[in-house]
């Protein structure tokens, strides 16, 4: 069974840094898709960046491509998401998801077979 621990979160104020890092075991790192998520409060999940373990591809949505970095250290097994520029509206819980498919819609939650418990960011100002 994937598990998956997020660390990294905290209080920032907009403008600034943070990176979060997402620990992997108990699936194969090195297939699988790992997708950082955001949930604002009050609203739904949606997907930030994924990144392919096999080819190292990586994807962005498009609120925060040139602000944000997915990385992969595979002797780790660990996935980071390099946050710059932070703003307000970034505030909320990160969830790591992965899953070992290789197939489905990147941004789609069901498509993730294990998800951590998630960090909070909080950005002010």
């Amino acid at each position: 069974q994937g598990r998956l621990v997020e660390s990294g979160g905290g209080s920032v104020e907009a403008g600034g840094y943070l990176r979060l890092s997402c620990a992997t075991s108990g699936f194969d790192f090195n297939r699988a898709r790992v997708c950082w998520f955001h949930q604002a409060p009050g609203k739904e999940r949606g997907a930030v960046a994924v990144i392919n373990t096999i080819s190292g591809v990586r994807v962005y949505g498009g609120s925060v491509e040139g602000r944000f970095i997915i990385s992969q250290d595979k002797d780790e097994a660990t996935v980071y998401l390099d946050m710059s520029e932070l703003k307000p509206e970034d505030t909320g819980m990160y969830y790591c998801a992965a899953e070992t498919k290789l197939w489905g819609s990147w941004w789609d939650p069901p498509t993730y077979d294990f998800w951590g418990q998630g960090t909070q960011v909080t950005v002010s100002g």
